[in-house]
């Protein structure tokens, strides 16, 4: 294979292509907006309809082994208050999951690829949507 799963790991936690390493995942000066495609090689990001929903998940636990656990611990441990507690959970489920939204869909790609390296284009997959020979 040309593209190695190290190659999809390293490249999946930098917010780049999995196939060619560019940084094309998402579109210049916008947060929110993933590309359709790779500019440089083409490589289609949305295998199938829905495809990133899988990235929100990644999102939500994320944000809950970050802040409310460690937020509940607190409490129970007493180190901290109740009232803290929830302003330090509320902060968190709303202004992470904004600030983590590209990484989790970058590393929701990433899965992909590290299981199915073939169906990258550099490795002989057609790179679309679509049943690339499973």
């Amino acid at each position: 294979m040309t593209v190695t799963r190290l190659q999809v790991l390293g490249r999946g936690l930098r917010n780049r292509c999995p196939n060619c390493g560019l940084p094309t995942l998402f579109q210049a000066g916008r947060w929110f907006d993933t590309n359709r495609a790779c500019s440089a090689c083409g490589l289609v990001f949305e295998r199938d309809e829905g495809f990133f929903i899988g990235s929100m998940s990644i999102n939500y636990g994320v944000t809950l082994v970050l802040f409310l656990g460690p937020d509940m611990l607190l409490v129970y441990k007493g180190v901290i208050g109740t009232t803290p507690a929830i302003v330090i959970a509320g902060v968190g489920a709303l202004g992470f999951p904004v600030v983590f939204y590209r990484s989790s869909r970058s590393w929701w790609l990433m899965q992909y690829y590290l299981l199915f390296p073939h169906h990258l284009p550099a490795n002989g997959g057609l790179g679309h949507g679509g049943d690339d020979n499973t």
